[in-house]
């Protein structure tokens, strides 16, 4: 996540979230700025109500702009990929987000190891995010020395934030689809990520270290089978990869989320996880290339980080929606039943792209297809 959809050249600057509009305040500065407010927030016991609220509002902060900046992060590694190879290259976007699950989970483990359950109440939480400030000022110097793309560096004028929401208005249809399409990452992943501690402790009754073990291989399965799906699919085309991915969650998820539960135990706890994975990252390292391909040329950062951010939003409840889900019907397996549906939104959401992509009525962009997108020869949609 931390490659810049927003870097300096010749004064100009490309922005987040709404493209290329001339906004100076970029995403990672603000995911930035969420991260040290929360970090150096005084407790409750100091300030009282406004705690929590700063804290919410500080994540609502990282939490839209990350979701923003894939976009642009997904569009810079396509556009700077070799012919052939743009799958293996945008796989690390989402493979940089793997890199901190691992270390999270890591600094997890040693933090139960060596702290006191007290001590991590009361001031050791601060020290993941303490660490996540350190690197920071170096995230931006290499936001800085990165140069941009060919593709973006030819155009000869940049479209105003008007022009873009227009764009983004005439295309909705496109947005929504791939808002459908990306919600099976994002309710995945924060289900096998961010709910799996949670989830091991409360539901299965593990211990915190199991579960936190747990999550560190989820993200080692992750980082895995991310650039094996972006490599896969330069060669044999990205939508097999996502409709087999989606079939399989939508058979497999609850069944695999069932057997868990009724035999709760710490060896079966990464089974499970690592089959969730396994779905999670071949669907996602051919989902994100995939979407850079098929949107616009002229509005593709702000459509793919437009879809992405609502997807988000509706994946960032899942911790929430699946302990609901839980205590409404007794049945601890329905988050299971949740990746699932997420399944079948995507799968319903690719042939509805794909029949639209083969019956022309949507633009392709141009320059970016040297690969095979759909099993099916790209030139009858592109224009």
């Amino acid at each position: 996540m931390w490659l810049t959809n927003g870097v300096k050249q010749r004064g100009k600057v490309r922005v987040s979230l709404i493209s290329k509009c001339g906004r100076r305040l970029e995403s990672s500065y603000r995911r930035s700025f969420g991260t040290v407010i929360i970090a150096f927030l005084p407790g409750y016991a100091s300030i009282g109500l406004a705690a929590p609220l700063v804290v919410l509002f500080s994540r609502l902060i990282q939490g839209f702009s990350s979701a923003a900046e894939v976009g642009g992060v997904s569009v810079y590694l396509s556009e700077i990929a070799p012919p052939g190879k743009r799958g293996l290259y945008v796989f690390w976007q989402s493979g940089s987000q793997q890199v901190s699950i691992i270390t999270a989970a890591l600094i997890g483990v040693a933090m139960e190891h060596f702290l006191s359950p007290k001590s991590i109440t009361s001031w050791g939480w601060r020290i993941p995010l303490l660490i996540g400030c350190a690197i920071v000022p170096l995230l931006f110097v290499l936001r800085r020395s990165l140069e941009e793309t060919e593709a973006f560096a030819s155009r000869k004028r940049n479209p105003t934030i008007t022009q873009v929401c227009r764009a983004l208005a005439v295309h909705w249809k496109i947005v929504v689809i791939g808002m459908m399409m990306v919600c099976m990452t994002t309710v995945s992943f924060y289900l096998i990520t961010v709910y799996t501690p949670t989830f091991g402790k409360q539901v299965l009754n593990l211990t915190s270290n199991e579960a936190l073990m747990a999550t560190l291989c989820v993200g080692i399965s992750n980082l895995f089978w991310l650039p094996v799906s972006g490599a896969l699919s330069d060669r044999i085309g990205r939508r097999p990869i996502l409709i087999g991915c989606t079939v399989l969650a939508i058979l497999t998820a609850y069944p695999v989320m069932s057997w868990l539960v009724h035999s709760p135990s710490f060896r079966n706890l990464v089974a499970a996880g690592l089959w969730l994975s396994f779905m999670y990252g071949c669907y996602n390292g051919a989902l994100i290339v995939y979407l850079a391909e098929v949107l616009p040329d002229d509005v593709r950062t702000a459509c793919f980080s437009m879809a992405y951010t609502c997807a988000t939003v509706i994946g960032g409840t899942t911790p929430a929606v699946v302990t609901a889900l839980i205590h409404a019907t007794g049945n601890k397996a329905m988050p299971g039943a949740y990746v699932s549906i997420s399944g079948a939104t995507a799968l319903l959401s690719i042939l509805i792209l794909g029949r639209m992509i083969k019956n022309g009525s949507h633009v392709m962009s141009a320059g970016l297809n040297d690969g095979p997108l759909i099993g099916e020869e790209i030139s009858t949609a592109a224009t």
